[in-house]
């Protein structure tokens, strides 16, 4: 029988929001690294926040692996809006890593948990 637990991203410090300070695809910042193997699963939930009090914000999440278009994720978050959904529940295994990088450094954070399963 599969179980689930709630699991910090491994990018963040106890929870706490992650800055996107990288501007590069080439060096993301790192959100989470999913669990090792192939028999359990990490389901990705991320929201971000802009805290730029004028502008919006592109943001690229790569969601395991550094492919454009096919592991990237492109999103304007807005200023003034709180949080927004970027990663809706989809899962990730085998050591991926999901990073991020922005338009403009140091203006978005990340929050969000893992639902861990296991069998």
């Amino acid at each position: 029988m599969a179980t689930m637990s709630k699991v910090i991203l491994s990018g963040s410090t106890d929870g706490r929001n992650i800055p996107v300070s990288s501007v590069s695809s080439g060096s993301p910042n790192t959100i989470h690294t999913a669990i090792t193997g192939t028999g359990n699963l990490d389901e990705v939930w991320i929201w971000a926040l802009n805290t730029d009090d004028t502008s919006d914000v592109g943001l690229v999440i790569q969601f395991g692996g550094t492919t454009d278009p096919d592991d990237f994720f492109k999103v304007e978050i807005p200023h003034g809006e709180g949080l927004c959904l970027v990663i809706p529940g989809l899962v990730l295994q085998n050591g991926l890593v999901v990073g991020a990088y922005a338009t403009v450094a140091s203006k978005i954070v990340i929050s969000g948990f893992i639902n861990r399963i296991t069998a």
